[in-house]
Parts: structure tokens; sequence; C-alpha cells
């Protein structure tokens, strides 16, 4: 299978190319993952900050402190439900809500474009694989990609929005403004050349909108463009960044119960 992006039209990347580079991204993801568990298990909460010299943690007891105070049934922190945690707090994010409507339209917009084309990423893969193994489904993996396409620009408008808002603010918002730091605007700037790179590659593709005129030619190097950025930073770079926050901040949101 000749997968869309590749240096040019006659050098389109294989399925196994592109899930060595999927796999690539996704053990340097693991490993920064565990680094992180293993200083959260040292007693490390704050982002860059490294355990104190000669203590080191497990990232398997953490993972077993986290989840024991999970199914903890004591009232401990705020006593919600896991259930109520989960939809409410994570899923919908009513604390930053209760603060701010515009910031929580923000980033829930953010959420909600990035976690869901992240799913539909997931289930081409899963489609794929499936008829790899010889499994009949009653679509083949070009019609699934096509009925995907629909959802993937609803969703990635929906990112667009919410990366949009984030620079206004940075730029107009002055509290915002001065709380800014470059570091801030570099994340902020690789999601937004990843969004945007994704609507271009398909509009010179489809030449539709985001096409510009290009020559159709220079499709499957900017789809290469937008499938390594991606991969590399809305996967691999995670844990080594403040984006880690999209992990670390539901997971101590579940082991309190909820609240603030």
């Amino acid at each position: 299978m000749a997968y869309f992006s590749g240096l040019s039209d006659a050098l389109r990347l294989t399925f196994v190319q592109i899930m060595i580079l999927s796999t690539i991204a996704i053990v340097i993801f693991l490993y920064g993952m565990i680094l992180n568990f293993q200083k959260w298990g040292a007693g490390v909460t704050g982002y860059a900050l490294e355990p104190q010299e000669g203590k080191k943690g497990s990232a398997i007891r953490f993972l077993k402190t986290w989840w024991e105070q999970v199914k903890e049934e004591s009232h401990h922190g705020h006593g919600k439900p896991i259930l109520e945690v989960l939809i409410l707090d994570i899923l919908f994010q009513r604390r930053i809500l209760k603060r701010s409507p515009l910031r929580w339209f923000m980033h829930f917009t953010i959420f909600a474009g990035w976690m869901t084309l992240f799913a539909l990423s997931g289930l081409m893969f899963a489609v794929e694989m499936i008829e790899k193994f010889g499994i009949e489904l009653p679509f083949t993996p070009a019609e699934f990609r096509e009925f995907l396409s629909l959802p993937n620009y609803i969703f990635g408008y929906v990112l667009l929005i919410g990366v949009i808002i984030a620079v206004v603010r940075r730029l107009v918002v002055s509290d915002v403004r001065q709380a800014t730091i470059m570091y801030d605007w570099v994340l902020l700037g690789g999601v937004f050349i990843v969004t945007i790179s994704g609507f271009i590659a398909d509009g010179i593709r489809t030449q539709f909108i985001w096409g510009f005129g290009l020559d159709p030619a220079t499709a499957p190097p900017a789809a290469l463009f937008h499938s390594v950025i991606s991969l590399l930073f809305c996967i691999a770079y995670i844990p080594y960044s403040k984006y880690i926050h999209v992990i670390a901040t539901p997971l101590a949101i579940l082991a309190n119960k909820g609240g603030e």
C-alpha cells in the first residue's frame, strides 16, 4: 500500500515505512513517559524539575501508587465519583469553565480537535492492520479514509479555532502576554504548523480552498512534511515539553477524585 505522502508522486511512502516512522515516534514517547513516571515517583511534581541527587523513583511504583489512590473508596481529595470526574473534569474541563469561559473554549477546542484527530488516525490504522491480516471488512481502507475526510476537516477546523484564540490572547491580553515566554510561542507555533500543514497538504491534492494554486506535484512532499512533524511534535515530543500536562493533569485529577 502506497501512502499519499512522499518525496514525490513517484516516491510515495509505503505502509511499512509509515509504520517504521510511527513506531519510532511511539518509542520516543514511551521512553519519555517512563522518565516522567520515575521523576513523579521520586516526588517531583513541577515541570522540568529533576529529583534530588541520589533519589531515584520507580515508574512501576508510581503507577501502582496512583492506581491505588484512584481505586480508594475513602473520600480523600474532593470525593467525586470517577465517572463524574472523567466526564466533567477531564473531558469537559469544568474547572477552567468556572474561571474563564473564553479560556475554557480555547482549551476545549484544542483538546477536542487534537484528541479527536488522534483517535481518527488510530481508527484508520486499525482498519489498515485488519486488512493486512486478511480479515474482510464491508469497506476498503481507501473507502474508510474517504469516509473520515469530513470529520477530519471538521475537527481540524475545531483545532485551528482553538490555536487562533490562543495566539490572539497572547498578543492582546496584557496579563497573558507578559506571562508568555519564547518557549510558549514555540509550543503554540508547533501546533499551528501541524494544523496548517495538514490543510495545505490536502488542499494541494484536492485543489480545495487551501491549495493556493500550488502545483499538484508538491502535494506528496507537503503531505510528508505534515506526517513527519505530526509524529514528532504531537506524539514523540509530548513527554519532553510542557504539553505533558495533557497527561499529568488528568492523572492528578483522577487521583484527587476531582476538584481543584
